[in-house]
């Protein structure tokens, strides 16, 4: 893969649930968060993990939050991305009920 590949997600999520779930996920593995940024690095595979500012969606009198979230994933091969990428999705999954 020649240049990084950007994903961009739009979550319902605040800052610091967001670093909550992202530090137990990634607890053992090599990781740097700084600012609104997360790297993770595992050999020759980099990804990249930056928040947007903190919104608010807004639906009647509920007020919902809303990060955008881009991941650039360098080193990545595709079957490595969609693996990594679901594992993105499972950190954040929610159960319903």
């Amino acid at each position: 893969m020649n240049g990084p590949l950007s994903i961009e997600k739009e979550m319902g999520i605040t800052h610091a649930e967001f670093f909550r779930v992202i530090r137990r996920a990634l607890a053992g593995r090599p990781h740097v968060i700084k600012g609104n940024r997360v790297r993770i690095e595992e050999g020759p595979c980099r990804l990249d993990i930056t928040l947007s500012a903190e919104e608010e969606r807004r639906i009647a009198l509920i007020a919902l939050p809303v990060t955008r979230v881009r991941l650039a994933f360098t080193g990545y091969g595709p079957a490595e991305t969609a693996e990594a990428l679901a594992a993105f999705d499972r950190w954040f999954q929610r159960g319903g009920g």
